[in-house]
């Protein structure tokens, strides 16, 4: 539950009439309220502007892991060729596919290196399986915030492995976006002690879901498209997907009625755009740079979207009845000691991970001197 924290206050209805969520307790609401539109009209943004007569257009295809009609993270996807192509004046055409339109979502990477495809937007820890190091560079379990983890990356090494990663494997891929931290996930009971989670189903991924294993869970990789036909089914108990205003739109409410926080498994995530190397490298310098810039607003976008979206959302779902909860204290000291199992299970097995986490893990240990110092 909330108890003290400084946004308990804000987020209880019954204290607040106005702010109307309330937390940690069964919600009595009746009231039905209209969806908060959650992504903006095509119709309202800006037209292409026609193409640069003096330069061909560099004419790309983008496989998304995303639809365009997912908050947040369909929006990030499809906004990249839409400022590609403004920015560019029309000499970048970066065209927008739909989840498996053109190869399967779990091909995306194997198609950018091949040179199938152009480029494709997804998040670095889709390809653990391929690369263990990149999970460091989507999210980390008790890991850093946006802030911080963006001075790891740009000015703390991070870079430097995360490239080293990508071109062994003839991609080249730029950070394309960040969102806020995740919920911790939708439950059909309330917990209160590690031993609640035995022998549970829980959708879950990436090092989120080996720290689940550790506690006796049984983990599922569900594509996000499934996830509510497989709560429906029973074939899962649990389930964790994102924030707030995305969950709200997949209708997790409908079927879970318990919503747990933090989301200690991704604090922050990162998503990236993976682009074929060879195309990369004979891009001249100018296009490099647009790509690059487009890249890092749409960093900013995604944060600034994803903070100002979040308590619309919780409002709705404390008004649908869903009940909103921080863990207690005991599973979240499970969580985290579990976490470091699996870092030094995960460093001994692949030398690529190891050396992404050293060096998160020595960032941080020279950022707390400046967090603990400039944060009131």
């Amino acid at each position: 539950m909330i108890g003290t924290t400084v946004i308990a206050p804000r987020l209880q209805g019954n204290h607040n009439v106005k702010s109307g969520v309330q937390i940690t307790e069964p919600v009595e609401a009746e009231q039905k309220q209209e969806k908060i539109p959650l992504v903006p009209a095509e119709s309202e943004r800006a037209p292409l502007p026609p193409a640069g007569p003096e330069r061909p257009a560099i004419k790309w295809r983008m496989a998304s892991a995303y639809p365009a009609t997912l908050p947040q993270l369909g929006t990030l996807a499809k906004r990249v060729g839409q400022q590609l192509w403004e920015v560019s004046d029309g000499g970048i055409e970066m065209e927008f596919f739909e989840p498996g339109t053109l190869v399967p979502s779990k091909e995306m990477f194997d198609a950018v290196a091949s040179g199938t495809i152009e480029a494709a937007f997804s998040s670095p820890g889709f390809w653990g399986d391929k690369e263990p190091g990149l999970q460091i560079f989507s999210s980390v379990p008790f890991g850093p915030g946006p802030g911080e983890y963006m001075a790891w990356i740009y000015f703390g090494g991070g870079l430097d492995v995360f490239d080293e990663i990508y071109h062994k494997n003839g991609i080249h891929s730029i950070m394309c976006g960040i969102i806020a931290p995740e919920a911790s996930g939708w439950f059909r009971r309330k917990f209160t002690t590690p031993d609640d989670f035995k022998g549970l189903r829980i959708r879950a991924a990436g090092l989120g879901a080996r720290v689940y294993n550790k506690l006796g869970v049984e983990t599922l990789s569900v594509e996000e498209s499934d996830i509510y036909m497989a709560l429906e089914s029973g074939k899962i108990d649990a389930a964790e997907f994102s924030m707030p205003a995305i969950d709200l739109k997949l209708g997790f409410h409908e079927l879970a009625g318990y919503y747990y926080f933090p989301g200690w498994h991704q604090p922050s995530t990162f998503y990236d755009l993976m682009i074929n190397k060879d195309k990369w490298d004979a891009l001249p310098r100018t296009r490099k740079t647009q790509i690059e810039s487009v890249c890092g607003d749409n960093i900013r976008y995604g944060l600034a979207e994803g903070e100002g979206l979040q308590f619309k959302a919780l409002k709705e779902l404390t008004a649908k009845g869903v009940k909103i909860s921080r863990w207690p204290t005991p599973i979240m000291n499970a969580f985290k000691d579990a976490w470091q199992e699996v870092a030094t299970e995960q460093s001994a097995a692949d030398p690529a991970f190891r050396k992404a986490w050293n060096s998160l893990r020595e960032f941080r240990k020279n950022y707390s001197t400046w967090g603990e110092l400039a944060r009131p």
